[in-house]
């Protein structure tokens, strides 16, 4: 679960670590509201969607008068942006944050994340903070600093300064950025994140470290603990057939290709989309239904697939063990018939109950193909598309 940029300063607030003064805003006219609150002579208007690249894509704008917040916010506002993370279609702003000025005197790059190899945490750190903080990665990976963290005894003072030195935080700063490293890392592990990230953290001209912005990913498995982050998501932000996915508990994410894929365990589905490009085609989707689909499950998973107009075929593949095949069978019987089913079906189900299933397919009446193995059913509703 991903969170907007003012909402993650929020976080990071309540674990005492410093940010500039701003004011989330829904229309112009809370835009210049808000300016007038913050006082002072320059603002920044900053447009909230969940993407990076914001002010290369041209929705983070500095304005010098409120007539010049007024313009802007009237520009950013409704806009469809496009960044590197939106692809080409864009995400349409519905939300700004206006900000006060920073006196930017050097900007840094920190992050926090798990490091699977190691079983660790790892805080990465960087001089080279900014808008093109993926090319360093890419160009002079060099410049990125990393410590590994045992989460059995936390960030330590010297793996902090270590970071801190390391980037070229001048020394009378050393202290404020050792503290603030070590929230960002207290933040991370407290809130299950699995990003916490500052781009810029910035140094100021009188030696204050600020975080100008931020961001946050939350692992989902971890949001029952956490109700207070839950009310952040913003249904806007994210894909509606995904929504609906999730209403009936069914994992599903959208993907570029033409062949739907419904299948029952992570893994296999996995595999199953791995076959199919290997057949020389590309998934629509990805979708587990779980090891407890019912029929009513599996009907509301078609009709989820099947609002993607690039769907052009469909392939169901199952694993009868906890989920029985004649289950599965009886659900896309339905799911079939009451979507008017007009793309190619191919059915591969082994396991449980696997005859049965195989018998109510074939007297369904419906010109479902069926598969004995996966490279076979891939082949055939690759075939059945071209």
């Amino acid at each position: 679960m991903k969170i907007h940029e003012y909402q993650a300063k929020e976080v990071l607030r309540k674990y005492g670590v410093v940010t500039p003064r701003g004011i989330p805003c829904f229309s112009v006219d809370e835009a210049v509201k808000a300016a007038e609150e913050l006082g002072g002579n320059i603002w920044v208007v900053k447009a909230q969607i969940h993407a990076g690249g914001r002010g290369k894509g041209g929705g983070v704008k500095l304005a010098r008068s409120l007539d010049e917040v007024r313009k802007l916010a009237n520009e950013i506002l409704g806009m469809q942006l496009v960044t590197h993370q939106t692809g080409p279609e864009g995400q349409k702003v519905r939300r700004l944050l206006i900000e006060e000025g920073a006196d930017i005197k050097k900007e840094y790059y920190v992050a926090v994340l798990t490091d699977r190899a190691t079983q660790k945490v790892a805080v990465m750190a960087s001089s080279e903070g900014g808008m093109d903080i993926e090319e360093v990665a890419h160009s002079t990976p060099e410049k990125i600093i990393k410590v590994f963290v045992d989460p059995a005894t936390g960030l330590t003072d010297a793996q902090a300064k270590e970071l801190a030195s390391g980037i070229g935080v001048p020394e009378a700063s050393i202290p404020q950025a050792v503290d603030t490293l070590k929230r960002l890392y207290t933040c991370y592990m407290e809130t299950d994140a699995s990003l916490a990230e500052i781009n810029p953290l910035i140094l100021e001209g009188n030696g204050n470290i600020k975080a100008l912005d931020a961001k946050f990913n939350f692992d989902p498995n971890a949001l029952f603990r956490h109700p207070e982050i839950v009310a952040y998501r913003d249904l806007d932000e994210e894909d509606p057939d995904e929504i609906e996915a999730s209403k009936f508990d069914l994992a599903y994410i959208s993907l570029d290709g033409n062949i739907g894929c419904l299948v029952n365990g992570a893994g296999l589905a996995m595999a199953t989309m791995d076959t199919i490009k290997l057949f020389g085609a590309e998934p629509a989707n990805f979708l587990d239904v779980g090891g407890g689909a019912t029929t009513e499950k599996v009907t509301e998973a078609f009709k989820i697939m099947l609002k993607n107009p690039k769907v052009k075929g469909i392939l169901v593949n199952i694993f009868g063990g906890i989920m029985k095949c004649d289950t599965i069978a009886t659900g896309v019987v339905t799911a079939a018939k009451e979507t008017h089913l007009a793309v190619p079906l191919v059915v591969r189900m082994k396991g449980t109950n696997e005859d049965l299933g195989k018998k109510i397919l074939a007297e369904s009446g419906l010109p479902i193909i069926s598969a004995d193995t996966m490279a076979e059913a891939a082949e055939k509703i690759v075939a059945a598309v071209k």
